[in-house]
């Protein structure tokens, strides 16, 4: 988590935290260069939100609403699961844990939606 915020202050981002409504763990608000982390969170998780949120931050992303807001998302989720997932790691995980995804999260201490990302890219990844 001090990786990713000293990231936030090279990228002059600030990162609060507060409690957000049900269902969403952080934003990031491009005007005040402002990552809002959802206080409740388990630290996994708070680190995983807010390494997609920098994926934004990066990008100087304006919200998922716009038009080219889908394509920052998937992006944003793309580059989180990159970076918060060894290939080895994963390959082991995997035949640890019989491909179940949700122990596979557990064993490299990430979010469920992160597995399911870096899948997505190993599938994508293989030629037709």
């Amino acid at each position: 988590m001090e990786g990713f915020l000293s990231e936030a202050s090279l990228l002059g981002v600030r990162v609060e935290e507060r409690r957000l409504p049900s269902g969403l763990c952080g934003v990031y608000y491009e005007p005040a260069r402002l990552i809002v982390l959802d206080e409740s969170m388990p630290d996994f998780q708070r680190r995983c939100t807010l390494c997609h949120e920098l994926v934004h931050a990066r990008y100087h992303d304006t919200g998922c609403g716009t038009p080219y807001g889908a394509k920052a998302e998937r992006r944003a989720r793309r580059e989180t699961a990159l970076r918060l997932i060894n290939p080895v790691e994963y390959a082991s995980a995997e035949a640890i844990c019989d491909g179940d995804a949700y122990r596979i999260a557990c064993e490299l201490d990430v979010t469920l939606q992160v597995v399911e990302d870096y899948r997505r890219l190993l599938h994508d990844m293989i030629p037709a």
